[in-house]
């Protein structure tokens, strides 16, 4: 029997908060299990393939959504991203961090048509290192997710890593 008290108890929520419930589906769409095909590019243009699975909950009363990404690599090394509404802003707060790999990243998210994109910084290889992702390709069952960095200030961009999701049967709560 799992403790009143534990972390993973106290974070979990239900479902969307119902003070911006609507906002929440941006990233509510994706509450569940996912299977990844992912790709990821070295800037001499080689590259990699491999599978992995990503899980997105609602947590902290509904207020926020939080997954973490799991890679099947030898050397693992899974990750956590926390998004939550700011009505402020019209927009997602949203934060990434990757400990086995000394990641952390801090970005904003809006849907730009029948997308979302996030732009932030990046704390790896360059202080000014600006990152992007995108989210496209959005069905019921399927999601291409794509980060893209750029080392001039937005001047030139690559793509670093992408990302098809296919959807598990039933959701996370």
């Amino acid at each position: 029997m799992k403790d009143d008290t534990s972390i993973l108890r106290l974070l979990a929520a239900d479902g969307p908060h119902p003070a911006y419930a609507d906002k929440m589906m941006l990233f509510g769409q994706f509450v569940g299990s996912w299977d990844l095909d992912m790709k990821l590019y070295d800037s001499d243009g080689s590259s990699r393939s491999l599978k992995g699975v990503w899980h997105f909950g609602w947590v902290l009363e509904g207020r926020a959504i939080q997954d973490v990404l799991i890679p099947h690599r030898p050397e693992g090394g899974m990750g956590t991203t926390l998004r939550f509404y700011d009505p402020r802003i019209d927009a997602w707060r949203v934060v990434w961090a990757g400990p086995a790999d000394g990641e952390f990243s801090t970005l904003v998210a809006r849907q730009v048509g029948d997308q979302i994109f996030l732009e932030g910084t990046w704390s790896i290889a360059a202080e000014h290192r600006l990152w992007q992702w995108r989210f496209s390709e959005i069905t019921e069952t399927s999601f291409h997710w794509q980060g893209v960095v750029s080392d001039d200030g937005g001047q030139t961009w690559r793509l670093v890593e992408e990302m098809y999701a296919r959807r598990r049967t039933g959701r996370l709560r």
